[in-house]
């Protein structure tokens, strides 16, 4: 039994080594036991054998699984060590693993790293510094801000840097069960483990925050759902702003009735009333629809295209805008490209009777060429227009999943200009808390120069679709 020791808990480097190493001496993933600090020996296994000599050719992996590696590797999991070493041999000998996400070692390390992306995300997002004084003469003291948080995993020191930038100018301290940063300005610093007894309980700041947290509150936008999605209650006792949130939800009612009262003749978005019965409601939004003239589109265009799916759908399909056979039609995913979208369904075990298939542009955006009518990719404002359109189809649905086929579905979804190219396949998560798996537009797949990239390409789609499917708690399979 072959025993290693790392540094720390977060020793990513140390990992990369060893595993390197045993990896290049042929040693299997049962024979290593990976330890962290000077643990005891394996009660079972004896003293720790020597490493052989490495052997065959250096060992090479692919460039995504070593940013899955390190990302997976500040899991809470006591077997990260072991399972990406496990990974690792699989992947060095056959890289084409790393695009199998029904791999169920895969998968699971895949769900490891989300889990640490997501983890790194709320430290950005919840972490609140207090002011403290230090100092015994009033014009020598200089503020410290101090800060308590407990975060799930191992995701302290790689934080490090985020903070160090977006604070810069100022003296702070981060404290934490796991350890504590402190930052003077000029260095970087690590401390020992932390008491939450040693964070200060607020300071003079935070009556004005609440305030103005106070006064931004907008009760006809409240979605307590999705905010407790994104922001659960473990959160709340570290955050000033926080102890307001109960009262303000209750008082939302309340508040948005005397807005309504005041504005009595604010212009209305649509004609109807949603009713509770989500598949009464996309039956009037489509309506609705049909008659939109919120950008220009809507001229050369025979129809408005609308999404189309069962309403209870836990996967909802973003495309970019319709083509000429979905044109004339009315119906999304019925051309060249939507054929391959049915060809990569069938194959990923999808049906698509179950998916809720809609498009970020409602209308097809063309240039005539004699009696051909060429494709035209809309741009920021058309996007943007219709916006409105998505935004509604998901607030009915509540899809468990969004599946972003292309750049212009992620503009519609995230309001930004993001690239998916090499991130197809991984997962972002939307305003809402609503988790979108990114992959490529099947128009792109037939647009490609060789039969070779064809295929390469449509088995890649075929994995990112199936992903998709793997992350759900219940799959949607016929």
């Amino acid at each position: 039994m072959h025993r290693i020791c790392l540094d720390a808990f977060d020793d990513v480097e140390g990992w990369r080594t060893h595993a390197r190493r045993l990896a290049q001496a042929g040693v299997p993933p049962e024979a290593v036991l990976w330890q962290v600090g000077d643990a005891p020996g394996d009660l079972f296994g004896g003293e720790p054998q020597a490493l052989p000599p490495a052997t065959g050719r250096p060992l090479t992996v692919p460039k995504p699984f070593i940013t899955l590696a390190e990302q997976a590797l500040l899991h809470s999991d006591p077997q990260r060590f072991a399972l990406l070493y496990a990974l690792l041999v699989k992947i060095a000998a056959n890289p084409a693993l790393l695009g199998d996400h029904a791999d169920p070692l895969l998968r699971r390390v895949e769900s490891m790293a989300s889990t640490v992306r997501r983890d790194i995300h709320k430290m950005h997002a919840f972490l609140r510094f207090r002011e403290v004084q230090e100092g015994g003469v009033e014009e020598e003291r200089r503020p410290r801000f101090i800060a308590w948080y407990e975060p799930e995993h191992y995701i302290l020191r790689a934080n490090a840097s985020f903070f160090v930038d977006r604070f810069a100018a100022m003296r702070w301290s981060i404290l934490t069960p796991q350890g504590t940063l402190h930052w003077d300005g000029e260095t970087l610093t690590e401390g020992p483990p932390a008491r939450r007894e040693e964070a200060p309980k607020g300071d003079p700041v935070e009556a004005a925050w609440q305030t103005y947290y106070s006064a931004i509150f907008n009760p006809a936008r409240l979605m307590t759902g999705a905010m407790l999605k994104e922001m659960p209650r473990k959160y709340w006792k570290n955050m000033p702003e926080t102890a307001l949130v109960p009262g303000m939800i209750a008082d939302a009612r309340r508040r948005e009735l005397a807005m309504v009262a005041q504005a009595p003749q604010a212009p209305r978005i649509t004609r109807h009333t949603l009713p509770q019965d989500p598949a009464a409601a996309l039956r009037l939004l489509r309506e609705e629809a049909a008659g939109c003239r919120r950008c220009g589109l809507c001229g050369p265009a025979t129809q408005t295209v609308f999404g189309e799916g069962p309403a209870d759908a836990g996967i909802m399909v973003v495309g970019e805008q319709p083509g000429d056979q979905e044109d004339r039609a009315g119906r999304p995913f019925i051309g060249p490209a939507g054929a391959l979208f049915d060809r990569a369904l069938a194959q990923a075990g999808v049906p698509r009777d179950r998916l809720y298939v809609t498009n970020a542009v409602k209308h097809f955006k063309f240039e005539q060429r004699g009696k051909q009518r060429l494709h035209a990719r809309p741009n920021v404002g058309e996007i943007d227009a219709c916006r409105w359109w998505l935004d509604q189809e998901r607030a009915i649905l509540r899809p468990r999943l969004v599946i972003a086929m292309g750049k212009t579905a992620l503009r519609a979804l995230t309001g930004q200009n993001l690239s998916i190219g090499r991130e197809a396949g991984q997962e972002i998560m939307l305003a809402d808390g609503t988790p979108c798996r990114l992959t490529v537009h099947p128009s792109h797949l037939l647009r490609l120069p060789s039969q070779a990239e064809a295929e390469q390409g449509f088995e890649r789609y075929v994995a990112d679709l199936r992903g998709g499917l793997a992350g759900l708690e219940e799959p949607l399979r016929s």
